[in-house]
């Protein structure tokens, strides 16, 4: 399964992806999401699952489920949109409070047994050479959190521009 996280109108993801049907899961912006609280329950009171039960509480088991993430994000000072990171930081279910060693760094553990590839897309007018290092920086750190591969990291102008690459 693909899972498709974005930050985009739902005509220009359609646009993007107009015949995306199947075992994928897209997770999008509805204005109904709940910000991560910080009291670590998905960890200690209902491991693997957020306590704030919106349609967001089950990025763990969502990320659990799939090979390939693709994230479609907003430029915004060199990171993701504010929806992006508010998934993500709704993500931390998926891993383990418990610790290993990761390339000589102190990681948490993966919970699942799958292996992520993440494909990221950052889109914006007028992204500068500063924030497209900081971007890049972001995701390659999000990668080793979540013990997952990045197979790329993408910018355009526009959602022409991506429409053209893919």
């Amino acid at each position: 399964m693909k899972l498709f996280i974005h930050d985009l109108e739902e005509r220009d993801f359609q646009k993007l992806f107009p015949n995306l049907y199947g075992k994928n899961m897209i997770i999008s912006d509805d204005g109904t999401i709940h910000h991560c609280i910080g009291c670590f329950g998905c960890w200690v009171k209902t491991p693997a699952v957020c306590i704030i039960r919106d349609k967001y509480g089950d990025m763990g088991e969502y990320l659990s489920k799939c090979k390939e993430v693709i994230i479609i994000s907003k430029c915004c000072y060199g990171g993701f949109s504010p929806f992006i990171k508010n998934v993500l930081d709704r993500s931390i279910p998926y891993i383990h409070p418990y610790f290993v060693i990761r390339n000589g760094e102190m990681h948490h553990r993966r919970r699942y047994k799958n292996h992520i590839t993440m494909k990221v897309w950052f889109y914006g007018e007028n992204i500068t050479e500063k924030e497209k290092q900081t971007a890049e920086k972001l995701v390659r750190a999000n990668s080793v959190n979540l013990d997952c591969n990045v197979s790329s990291v993408e910018f355009v102008h526009s959602i022409e521009e991506m429409e053209v690459k893919l």
